[in-house]
């Protein structure tokens, strides 16, 4: 039996979802991480529960002709594939996702996914900092640990300037009661925001600083302060200078001139985070989208629906729940006048009030937990004839996937776009057609 301490011997057989490997002792499956298919390794065994045991690599026996050398923390901010040749990675996400609808969805691929590459440094223009004591960090790999975000090089040099700033007046107190940062900067990097959760309903002083530095366009701040008569916590919310930046992204197009498209987004709102793929994942979506009415579902700041709305589809419908990104959609609708319409609701909500036409195309780029159960029966029931949808978990897109495909719809496209280089995660766009 293994127990935690445990060192043994092992041969990697293939790559799981979260950025462990596969491995088997004695037959019972072990995750391992820093390994790569095919090597032969020795590991310590973590912990073990539910009959699967969980190691890390402590010293490779046979190593792959992919591993590289000399990397940085691969347990740093996710950086768990940091120690594999990017072309390998790419390879490995592909086998990841075809796993995943294999093994959830029980759907069987014809050929290996595409997964369209990113340069792998800098890439990053959303990220989000622990603050514990004095000090900012991304969490080590399965611990609350600290570590440095910028030696992962996942963040612009200039920005790891820009937190040392940062860092400095956390260091002197002057940003007591910061417990998490959040950095949204834009593709560019010519603007930057910057948003601090706080656990006291007090401003600290220096916040108004971080404003005042050159490249940084404003911050927000916001805390929980109880409601009358002992009511849940309101988050109240303060601003120094803007709160937004803005993305001007020229979308390609195959014979043609490329459209413009110009985004505001919030320090609060989500965004998508890769600076190099932003354009051509947009670029690609509005090319999966034939002509007609399009319904774009948990649409954010409206990434898909304005790229639409520019390219000239004269009917599109952004829906989005979250108040501060769907602020942010209703900014961004205002220059296509009636051809974009942008809706503060719930999915669900909307889709019980709404009829979707069936002629319309329905995005779905739902957050990580996928559809809920009332937003994919809805989905199901307005029997639109193409869905696109773009999921950066594969676990749960390949369990909203068998139910499409039970519910009628066929797998007509898939591909993947890696948003996230060295790290586990993989954005994958798909679509489903009626019959």
């Amino acid at each position: 039996m293994l127990s935690p301490g445990v060192i043994i011997d092992l041969t990697i057989e293939k790559p799981a979802a979260g950025g462990r490997m596969v491995a088997r002792h004695e037959g019972m499956v072990v995750l391992v991480h820093a390994a790569i298919p095919g090597e032969r390794v020795r590991a310590v065994v973590e912990r073990v529960g539910q009959g699967v045991g969980y190691a890390t690599v402590v010293e490779v026996i046979d190593p792959s002709p992919d591993r590289r050398t000399g990397i940085r923390d691969w347990a740093c901010g996710g950086n768990v594939y940091a120690h594999v040749a990017y072309p390998r990675q790419l390879v490995l996400k592909s086998d990841v996702i075809a796993d995943a609808l294999g093994r959830i969805g029980k759907i069987r691929l014809d050929s290996a996914v595409p997964v369209t590459g990113s340069p792998e440094e800098g890439y990053r223009m959303r990220a989000r900092f622990h603050v514990r004591g004095r000090m900012l960090g991304y969490f080590r790999e399965g611990t609350h640990g600290l570590c440095d975000p910028v030696g992962t090089r996942q963040l612009l040099p200039e920005t790891g300037v820009l937190l040392g700033e940062v860092s400095e007046r956390l260091r002197a107190g002057r940003l007591d009661g910061v417990t998490e940062i959040e950095l949204s900067e834009n593709a560019p990097a010519t603007e930057r925001a910057f948003h601090f959760e706080l656990d006291r309903p007090s401003v600290p002083s220096g916040f108004a600083e971080i404003a005042a530095i050159p490249g940084v366009v404003g911050a927000t701040a916001s805390f929980g302060d109880r409601g009358r008569g002992g009511q849940a916590p309101v988050r109240r919310t303060v601003t120094a200078g803007s709160a937004y930046v803005v993305d001007a992204l020229e979308l390609p197009r195959p014979g043609g001139a490329a459209v413009e498209v110009r985004l505001r987004h919030h320090a609060q709102a989500f965004f998508q985070s890769n600076r190099y793929l932003l354009a051509t994942l947009a670029a690609r979506v509005v090319s999966l989208v034939p002509e007609g009415p399009v319904v774009d579902l948990y649409a954010g700041v409206g990434l898909f629906s304005a790229s639409l709305a520019a390219s000239g589809w004269p009917s599109v419908v952004g829906v989005e729940g979250d108040r501060a990104a769907a602020a942010d959609l209703r900014a961004n609708a205002e220059p296509y006048g009636p051809a974009f319409r942008a809706v503060e609701m719930a999915v669900e909500g909307y889709l019980a009030m709404h009829p979707v036409a069936g002629d319309a195309t329905v995005i779905l780029d739902p957050p990580r937990t996928g559809m809920s159960r009332e937003a994919t029966a809805a989905v199901v029931a307005q029997k639109a004839n193409r869905l696109v949808y773009v999921s950066c978990d594969v676990a749960t897109f390949a369990r909203d996937a068998r139910k499409l495909l039970d519910a009628g719809y066929a797998l007509a496209h898939i591909e993947a776009f890696d948003l996230f280089p060295n790290t586990a995660h993989v954005e994958v766009v798909a679509v489903f057609a009626r019959g």
